[in-house]
């Protein structure tokens, strides 16, 4: 049996294709076993079949350029720290594979509900009471992440010392959804007054009684849009006046279950209060 083998040979080995096959050289990722200096031909040896066929299955899993280098590197290396090394590259991707996969498949669920014109989430017009709560207030920058509002629950968690007395919530102006940046409050219910020593940026607040158009959302929080579309149709279709911010509570969340299928969130979209309307309705929205 052959133990070079050109490139077409391999070619058909591998089922890679010769152009593959150079681009993997000329990338670095997997160089001939030798290289004819006169007439540069490619030469492969049989031990490269199988490097040959994990690249290739790390490419089509867009494993990224430096991550298939750093394995090669580890793998080629043999020894034990090495092989730990290449199964961290291997590991850390795969798990981005499946939050990749989760989303897609969260993304799918959420078209079929989109295109489907029976599909309806329930919203109810109610009146909000008045709350006292401890709340850490700032303006969000655009292009922040989200880790602003971890950064304002630890503090609350230090103001508050003990189990809160009912769901954590904010208080979002829409900027901070329509152009990236805005004014947020993030909030926790409490019985008593700011305990001597809080961070400064928690205060006092009482939320005002409030009328709003309010939806319960299950689940993770990719598809929160929909819930924010089918409350806020059910106030442009309904007449009623939006104010500046909305409101989420976090019935149930990340803080009490690592089961995304249980989160509660209820989405309520502020109204400026109408007189003429009754106090409570309940009505299907369909987005």
């Amino acid at each position: 049996m052959a133990e070079r083998l050109t490139i077409g040979e391999f070619s058909r080995i591998t089922h890679l294709s010769i152009r593959a096959l150079r681009r993997y050289h000329e990338q670095g990722l997997l160089v001939p076993a030798e290289v004819d200096p006169a007439t540069g031909y490619r030469y492969y040896a049989l031990t490269q079949v199988r490097p040959a066929l994990t690249i290739k299955r790390f490419r089509e899993l867009d494993l990224p350029l430096a991550d298939l280098r750093r394995f090669i590197e580890a793998e080629s290396d043999g020894e034990e720290l090495a092989h730990g090394a290449a199964q961290r590259v291997v590991t850390a991707h795969l798990r981005r594979l499946e939050d990749r996969l989760g989303r897609t498949q969260r993304a799918v669920q959420a078209l079929r509900e989109i295109l489907d014109p029976d599909a309806e989430r329930v919203v109810d017009l109610e009146v909000l009471p008045p709350q006292y709560v401890l709340a850490v207030s700032l303006d969000v920058p655009a292009g922040a992440d989200l880790s602003w509002y971890g950064d304002a629950m630890r503090e609350l968690d230090g103001a508050v010392g003990r189990r809160p007395v009912a769901p954590p919530g904010g208080r979002y102006e829409h900027t901070l959804f329509t152009e990236g940046h805005g004014r947020a409050t993030v909030y926790l219910p409490a019985d008593s007054p700011l305990p001597p020593g809080s961070p400064d940026t928690v205060r006092e607040l009482r939320l005002p009684r409030r009328t709003a158009a309010v939806a319960t959302h299950a689940g993770r929080h990719d598809d929160l849009d929909l819930t924010y579309a089918a409350v806020g149709s059910f106030a442009a279709r309904n007449g009623l006046r939006p104010r500046s911010l909305v409101e989420e509570v976090y019935l149930v969340g990340p803080r009490d279950t690592d089961r995304p299928d249980r989160w509660r969130t209820l989405v309520a979209w502020l109204l400026i209060p109408d007189p003429a309307l009754p106090p409570a309705q309940s009505r299907n929205a369909s987005l």
